[in-house]
């Protein structure tokens, strides 16, 4: 039934994969992709510290009801990224500790959230990696419906399941699982260019003429 289903996941993006992209700011990532994707800005971390990476499980759900999340974790492969749609409410929360802590002894690689999470000093406490768009101490239902392994969209960036998922203290974003070599090679290669402009800066010979350069092509209008 349409709205209240488990599907089987059919794809996902290798554990080589995710190894490579984690060692790749999210930023870099991005740029790559003309910042024209993002998770959204309320999608912060919670966790104390550490990279999410991994293919995702994606669910959604009503908003206030998280028995789909509770499937998702119990059938989700050590490794995976949950990936939850609730609509961005954050009238009541979706998940806390014991759910977290039953997601974690899994193996799972991380819990993306849109909507609201409890428990936040723990979470604060643990690296488990935690993303979410807001805290409530107000528990949810398990009522249903949802639906598992089904694409989502949080804020304009669609997540098929598979799809990689990594986030890092600057947000987090969808790599689509058809372009991930494309993608990892144009990242790298700006990661690397960039360390290399970090050299130069620290020892002052970072070029700043295309300032100027920018300001005339533009007609600034500069008084000398």
């Amino acid at each position: 039934m349409i709205g209240f289903r488990i599907l089987k996941r059919r794809r996902a993006v290798s554990a080589d994969v995710v190894e490579r992209f984690r060692t790749i700011p999210v930023a870099n990532i991005s740029d790559s992709m003309s910042r024209m994707t993002a998770g959204g800005s309320r999608l912060r971390p919670l966790h104390r510290s550490g990279v999410m990476a991994g293919p995702a499980v994606t669910v959604k759900t009503r908003p206030g009801d998280n028995l789909m999340i509770h499937k998702a974790i119990d059938i989700a492969a050590p490794g995976d990224v949950i990936v939850v749609d609730g609509g961005g409410d954050l009238t009541n929360a979706l998940i806390g500790e014991m759910m977290i802590s039953h997601a974690q002894k899994r193996g799972l690689a991380g819990i993306v959230i849109n909507g609201a999470v409890r428990d936040s000093a723990w979470i604060a406490e643990h690296d488990f990696p935690m993303f979410a768009a807001g805290i409530s101490h107000r528990g949810p239902y398990k009522d249903g419906p949802g639906e598992i392994n089904v694409p989502i969209a949080v804020d304009g960036m669609v997540i098929d399941p598979g799809d990689l998922v990594i986030g890092d203290n600057d947000g987090l974003l969808c790599v689509p699982f058809d372009h991930t070599e494309t993608i990892y090679t144009a990242a790298a290669a700006k990661h690397a260019a960039e360390e290399k402009q970090m050299v130069a800066i620290a020892e002052g010979r970072s070029d700043r003429s295309w300032i100027d350069a920018a300001l005339k092509r533009l007609g600034c209008e500069i008084e000398s």
